[in-house]
């Protein structure tokens, strides 16, 4: 009988708690922080938000067009083939190393052959893995939008 009455007082629990949870609000809180004071004040004058609801993304166009733009020097709208391998002519340039207009093996592999040197450290002609994962190429990272610090609430 005991078990019924167990039973009857745990089935009484998980209503009451059902009742409870669905009578409450999920956020009694604010979502964002008070705003500063002083943010308010200058605020008090104008109608619209100053800020804006989100940052516009740059799109693929407009990436393109910078591309576009370091490729066209003289700004006429049109690259070139001249404006177009000026890029390769200066690194052949950088590479001749003689300045002979030849490129030997050893002068186009030199920036290959000095990472091998200066990754093979134990100078043995072959590198480990651990001396390998040191070749690896490193990327910048992107650059990001600088957005202003946030400011803590003052206190009233």
């Amino acid at each position: 009988m005991w078990r019924y009455v167990a039973g009857g007082a745990a089935a009484l629990a998980v209503v009451a708690a059902g009742w409870l949870l669905a009578g409450s609000s999920a956020r009694p809180d604010p979502v964002l922080p008070a705003q500063p004071r002083s943010l308010l004040a200058a605020q008090a004058g104008t109608a619209a938000d100053p800020l804006p609801v989100a940052a516009p993304e740059a799109t693929e166009r407009s990436r393109e067009q910078k591309r576009f733009d370091r490729f066209d020097k003289d700004r006429d709208g049109k690259v070139t083939r001249e404006e177009y391998l000026a890029a390769r002519r200066k690194a052949y340039a950088k590479l001749d190393v003689d300045h002979d207009g030849r490129l030997s093996f050893d002068e186009w592999a030199v920036k290959a052959m000095s990472k091998f040197a200066g990754a093979d450290k134990d100078s043995t002609g072959a590198m480990t893995p651990a001396e390998f994962a040191t070749t690896a190429v490193t990327r910048k990272p992107q650059a990001r939008a600088k957005c202003p610090p946030a400011q803590a609430p003052e206190e009233s």
